[in-house]
């Protein structure tokens, strides 16, 4: 793999969560694999005040504490931190931006790199256009001179709904050129994500049967033990729908449903993710209850411990309807998905964590053997996506002995059994992805849009249903009971 031109990276929200837990690990893993330019500064823009020295070390702790077990030196780590430095700055207020273009401009003189620089929005999503906004107030969305660039990460929500998507995306194709917008989703950055493309358009045996003539159904999950967390605020205006399914499980349909691009390169890819989404069925007001089913955590014991419903968690309101729970049924009408349901689900406080991707094939026209799968096909293909990535496939075979009695087996393969492979975390991949200019895993402005097409239409009808359509389910479990009659089938062969 190449590595990038020499360039600056700038994090706004440099003293956060998400700067410490991802951004800076994710950093010194790529400089300690050799994958950083070589000339290359991490600039921390927040309100906190630190010195360069102060900033470092805290970021020390964190490098040092994610990175336990792992075969790194303190020196490294130190090496890495000389990349490091700080500023002092609000955000907020236009003026300070003047402080931030000295910065800039001193880094690239001090440190001999050419005027390329990327920012990345480590902040709250009220921050996305108030930052790009003070950027060109002050120059700053443009490059100095010809041979520079500027590129600007932004992250998840992207929009609370069509409009506001819709004037976000305007606003910063008025700042910034829509080449150099990343829109980052995490999900896209693991592996087995991207290996759904090698796996079908590399492999003569999978992409024959990959239509409606073999597949009965595609599911598609994402569900977490945990609950809201600290994330109460941010949850009640987001909810399962737009937190989860809008950005994370829409993208992964895509990756499923997509055509061959005409070339494997960034623009011709993401030219076919908008193909899928333009070919997802419009709901209907009446058919939004039928195919879509919400729901909401209720306080319950867990593991001998109690575990409090939703309404009892941090910042949230005591009657709140968000939901935290949601399985719905779509179809892609063109000719390759026509008929085909795919099933998306996503849940907090559910029974175990798990991220997959379930191809379901057609049975047999006849069961000719002795418990042969009842009820469904022998046939799965299963892409784990987390907490462990892998893929199964599944088959029916004969049970040693008298007779043709049928048996379910699977051949797997994981991940971490490539023991002299590094498995890059997701940020890892799509931080150098961005540095490369490689766009391919970060989402366009006109799939952004059509997938919110989809999702727009169910979000009015719940509001104006309210609590007539949240069904509750307590914490620990597989979820709403009228979630598993959606799913069926395909719900046993993926939670039990």
């Amino acid at each position: 793999m190449k590595n990038p031109e020499n360039q600056l990276l700038v994090i706004f929200g440099a003293s956060g969560d998400l700067t410490r837990r991802k951004l800076i690990p994710s950093l010194f893993e790529l400089c300690a694999r050799g994958l950083l330019p070589d000339k290359f500064v991490v600039l921390g823009a927040s309100r906190t005040a630190y010195t360069d020295d102060e900033y470092r070390q805290m970021q020390r702790k964190s490098i040092l504490a994610i990175e336990k077990g792992k075969p790194y030196s303190a020196r490294q780590v130190d090496d890495f931190l000389h990349r490091v430095q700080y500023i002092t700055f609000d955000s907020t207020r236009s003026e300070e931006y003047g402080k931030l273009k000295d910065r800039i401009r001193k880094i690239e003189k001090d440190e001999g790199i050419p005027d390329r620089v990327i920012y990345y929005l480590s902040t709250p999503p009220l921050m996305y256009e108030l930052i790009p906004r003070y950027l060109e107030e002050n120059g700053l969305n443009k490059p100095f001179g010809r041979s520079g660039w500027r590129r600007i990460i932004i992250e998840k929500p992207f929009g609370t709904d069509l409009h506001s998507a819709r004037e976000l995306n305007r606003y910063l194709c008025s700042v910034f050129d829509e080449k150099g917008i990343y829109r980052i989703d995490h999900f896209l950055g693991k592996e087995t994500v991207q290996n759904v493309l090698v796996l079908r358009f590399s492999n003569g045996i999978f992409e024959p049967l990959w239509n409606r003539n073999y597949i009965d159904s595609v599911v598609i999950s994402a569900a977490e033990t945990l609950g809201v967390e600290n994330r109460g605020k941010y949850y009640e205006g987001a909810g399962a729908l737009r937190d989860m399914i809008q950005n994370h499980l829409m993208q992964l349909t895509a990756f499923v449903a997509m055509e061959a691009p005409a070339t494997f390169d960034p623009e011709s890819i993401r030219d076919e993710i908008v193909k899928v989404f333009r070919a997802v069925r419009p709901y209907q007001a009446e058919e939004i209850d039928k195919n879509i089913v919400r729901g909401q955590y209720t306080g319950h014991t867990v593991k001998g411990k109690p575990v409090p419903g939703y309404r009892k968690e941090k910042d949230v309101s005591p009657d709140s309807t968000v939901e935290t729970y949601v399985a719905m049924r779509l179809h892609i009408d063109n000719w390759r998905w026509g008929g085909v349901p795919f099933y998306l689900y996503t849940g907090k406080q559910l029974a175990r964590k798990q991220s997959e991707i379930v191809i379901n094939f057609k049975a047999t026209p006849i069961h000719l053997f002795s418990g042969q799968c009842p009820g469904g096909s022998c046939n799965q293909l299963t892409l784990g996506i987390s907490p462990d990535e892998s893929i199964s496939l599944k088959f029916g075979l004969k049970l040693p002995g008298a007779g043709f009695v049928v048996k379910q087996v699977s051949m797997d393969f994981r991940y971490d059994s490539l023991s002299d492979n590094y498995l890059p975390d997701a940020y890892e991949r799509l931080l150098l992805d961005a540095m490369l200019g490689d766009s391919t895993l970060y989402a366009r402005s006109d799939a952004l849009e059509v997938s919110w097409s989809v999702i727009d239409p169910i979000v009015q009808h719940w509001k104006s249903e309210l609590e007539h359509n949240l069904h509750f389910y307590p914490a620990g479990t597989s979820g709403p009971q009228a979630a598993q009659a959606l799913l069926g089938m395909r719900y046993d062969c993926i939670c039990h």
